[in-house]
């Protein structure tokens, strides 16, 4: 087990329990003997922190561990700025669903950090998706996500009409109001919105789920998750549709471009509490029945 001693600690502004919570956890980590170093956005509303501040990209350059407080958004952002560095991650979960940052800011935060500080923690490795946008042939944007990556119309409410190839190979013409290509970690995200399964984190493999399609025969599709997934867009489209990656960034496309997604080389290292467990996740999530047969 790795050897936590430079913590970063990263929050989700706008949130006056966020800011109670990171308040809580610097005292506590200072106390405890670690080096913590703030994200400066959540620094500046916080004077008289004392505190080492650096750059949420920086971050994962001097910290051993950064832990995420807020909801699954802030994870997504800090996944994008962290996996290249290798920087484990932590959540505490002051978001609604919380399927990433699991932790809880109750009476017991203390333990379960101190729990995964003494080495008592599952580590996952999540994979997030690069997606490139070209338009005759030349790169005209770059995006990244650990979620997803989605064709959609934008402010239109116009269908889009766009070409499916996977590995190259031509799958289908599609009509619909878009596509979203989901790692496993998104699958119980927005693709799981749009009808498509939920698949565990540990699996190599990438859904497409076709956003309310033309056609009652278009399914949702598995796909090995080192395939080349590409979108055109076509040309005869009155609209302009948009390419949003994990919701955050939002890159504006046209009649005519390629939408590109593959596999990040770089992957997420997800920490979790030793008891964590996916599936009871997904229970408490999503409502699932509690108790087992009798």
């Amino acid at each position: 087990m790795e050897e936590f001693r430079n913590i970063g600690i990263i929050g989700r502004l706008g949130s006056k329990k966020v800011v109670e919570t990171v308040r809580r956890l610097k005292t506590y980590l200072v106390e405890e003997g670690y080096h913590v170093i703030l994200q400066d956005r959540i620094a500046e509303i916080m004077p008289g922190h004392g505190m080492q501040v650096s750059t949420q990209k920086m971050l994962g350059e001097i910290c051993d561990l950064v832990i995420v407080v807020g909801g699954d958004g802030s994870l997504l952002g800090a996944a994008r700025a962290l996996a290249k560095h290798n920087t484990p991650v932590l959540g505490i979960n002051r978001g609604r669903l919380g399927f990433l940052t699991d932790i809880s800011p109750d009476d017991d935060m203390e333990d379960a950090i101190q729990a995964v500080l003494d080495g008592e923690y599952i580590e996952e490795q999540r994979f997030l998706l690069d997606a490139e946008v070209k338009r005759n042939g030349v790169s005209i944007a770059t995006g990244e996500a650990l979620n997803d990556v989605v064709l959609h119309p934008g402010k239109s409410a116009r269908m889009i009409a766009f070409d499916l190839y996977i590995e190259g190979q031509f799958v289908h013409h599609q009509r619909a109001d878009g596509m979203i290509v989901s790692s496993p970690t998104g699958s119980t995200a927005y693709a799981l919105s749009g009808g498509g399964p939920i698949m565990h984190p540990k699996l190599d493999a990438i859904v497409l789920v076709p956003m309310f399609p033309h056609t009652l025969s278009s399914r949702p599709i598995v796909v090995d998750g080192n395939s080349e997934i590409k979108l055109v867009i076509g040309e005869s489209n009155e609209t302009y549709p948009t390419v949003s990656c994990d919701g955050q960034k939002h890159i504006p496309c046209a009649p005519g471009d390629a939408v590109t997604i593959r596999k990040k080389p770089h992957k997420l290292k997800l920490i979790h509490p030793k008891d964590h467990n996916f599936y009871e996740v997904c229970r408490n999530k999503l409502g699932w029945e509690k108790s087992g047969a009798n």
